[in-house]
């Protein structure tokens, strides 16, 4: 019977000399084993920064395909206990004036923003391939310059001349305004020594290398330096740096999401390229609220802000005219009136069209099978329908769905809806009309407007002094509000009306 002392040797191959192993040896083979180990390159996801020791064509952890890259195993070092830069605080005694924003002279990114830049701040501005990010950074940059805070613009995609020219279109020239074409990270850092500035903008953080780092511009390594050594420099000089970031086909932010996490606000830059509207969405924000909205509009001239952007979802018209409805949306806390239209006619084909513009598919299909089934309207079944959005604007949120219903329903008997009406209002399957967010918020808007009627949901609250809100409670109230058309003849009133005075009283039903 074997010892269990027997049971840990190892057995040398037939011809080494028949010996048996001692546990020492043992041990040393399987250190020079596990060293050897260590040796081996691994495999980093670059969206999500996954590790595995094996090469994956997809993403275990974010699903992603093709971005697991082999790199090289880091040494695995301890950190000793050092000296501190400064002593902790109680937090009460910590000066918040450091962190006091400077507007940059466009108001709209200020709002978004939260006030303005925070100098050591970090921003990330990403946004699709001519959206406009490269104009209105550079007309912010020529607003933020000053002979106390100069600025300096790095540009790493198109020649200085290039940007000359869109200086020169926009009117965004000034003499403290400096401007660099520069690919190396090493020049960059040069020029912040030289010129000292209170603003860095750099266009963009996916073309910029640093010599040190092996791997191509655009990489996670060499995103990761150079994000890294430009939020070192903005801490320490005390310098507000707005990098331009890359998205991919899917409108995510391109690069390692390690990137998003280092810097201190993400910006979203959204439009469709055919519109003029443009919107600035706050993803994150260490300094304000993540639900503001910025609005633009691009031009010839360059791209200003707009304080008041309904004008550009609405379409003036005398009298009404049949398939439009309005509403209002929430861009973040900004309220935003919006035309819905849609068109009905008569199909040639076996299956009829159906085709969405700014709206979604599912949600528009959704409402025409709430008409049929719970407002009888049997017209839509057999009939191409398009339904669109007027100036560029996409809605998303629910609180659309009554607008659209009843476009769709007033298009269908070709009859116009009530001039000077709004629809508020999410709608189910079952027909019943929904509260949604922010209605006394909307109604103002509409009310500043001019508008003078609206369909809500129940329990809207305090609604503004002399405009009549009327309550439904599912669609057969809602579509009450269409004239009987061809047929002639008066439609039975909705369920409740409400006209409130200035202290707010229901005053009439």
């Amino acid at each position: 019977m074997n010892s269990p002392a027997d049971d840990n040797r190892v057995k040398e191959p037939a011809g080494g000399g028949g010996g048996v192993v001692s546990g020492p040896r043992y041990g040393s083979r399987m250190a020079v084993r596990t060293k050897s180990a260590k040796d081996r390159p691994s495999y980093r996801c670059t969206d999500c920064g996954w590790t595995t020791a094996k090469w994956l064509g997809r993403c275990p952890e974010c699903q992603a395909w093709g971005t697991v890259e082999e790199y090289g195993a880091p040494a695995v070092r301890t950190t000793a206990a050092g000296r501190v830069s400064t002593a902790a605080l109680p937090i009460g005694q910590v000066d918040g004036r450091q962190a006091t924003a400077r507007p940059t002279g466009v108001d709209e990114l200020d709002r978004v923003l939260g006030g303005g830049l925070v100098p050591g701040a970090v921003v990330l501005l990403a946004g699709e391939p001519g959206v406009g990010k490269s104009t209105l950074l550079l007309d912010v940059a020529a607003k933020a310059a000053s002979a106390e805070h100069p600025t300096l613009y790095v540009t790493a995609e198109e020649s200085a001349s290039q940007v000359r020219m869109r200086a020169d279109r926009i009117n965004a020239l000034h003499d403290h305004l400096y401007l660099a074409a520069e690919t190396d990270l090493s020049a960059v850092l040069g020029h912040l020594d030289a010129v000292k500035p209170s603003l860095l903008v750099l266009d963009s953080v996916q073309t910029v290398a640093s010599p040190e780092i092996d791997g191509a511009p655009g990489g996670m390594a060499q995103v990761r330096e150079v994000a890294g050594a430009l939020i070192r420099a903005s801490k320490e000089r005390g310098m507000s740096t707005i990098l331009v970031g890359h998205v991919t086909k899917d409108g995510a932010i391109a690069g390692p999401r390690l990137l998003e996490h280092l810097v201190d606000v993400v910006l979203s830059f959204e439009g469709d390229r055919h519109a003029r509207l443009r919107l600035v969405r706050g993803v994150k924000n260490r300094y304000g609220a993540t639900d503001e909205v910025g609005c633009f509009e691009l031009h010839d001239e360059g791209i200003t802000g707009l304080a008041d952007p309904s004008g550009l979802f609405l379409t003036r018209r005398d009298a009404p005219v049949p398939g439009t409805c309005l509403t209002v949306t929430l861009e973040g806390r900004r309220p935003l009136v919006a035309e819905v239209q849609a068109l009905t006619v008569d199909s040639q084909i076996p299956s009829p069209r159906r085709t969405t513009s700014g709206l979604e598919t599912s949600r528009v299909s959704m409402m025409l099978a709430v008409l049929e089934q719970r407002g009888r309207i049997t017209a839509l079944s057999k009939r191409d329908i398009y339904s669109a959005t007027v100036g560029g604007v996409k809605l998303s949120e629910p609180a659309a769905d009554l607008a659209i219903a009843l476009a769709l329903a007033s298009a269908a008997s070709d009859t116009p809806l009530p001039k000077n009406l709004v629809a508020i209002g999410e709608v189910g399957l079952a027909g019943e009309v929904r509260r949604v967010t922010g209605v006394q918020r909307r109604l103002a808007e509409a009310h500043r407007l001019g508008f003078t009627h609206a369909l809500v949901p129940s329990d809207p609250g305090k609604v503004p002094a002399g405009m009549k809100v009327t309550e439904v409670a599912d669609m057969g109230e809602a579509l009450r509000v269409l004239p009987r058309g061809r047929q002639g003849g008066s439609v039975a009133a909705p369920r409740k009306e409400r006209a409130d005075g200035p202290q707010g009283d229901e005053t009439r039903r």
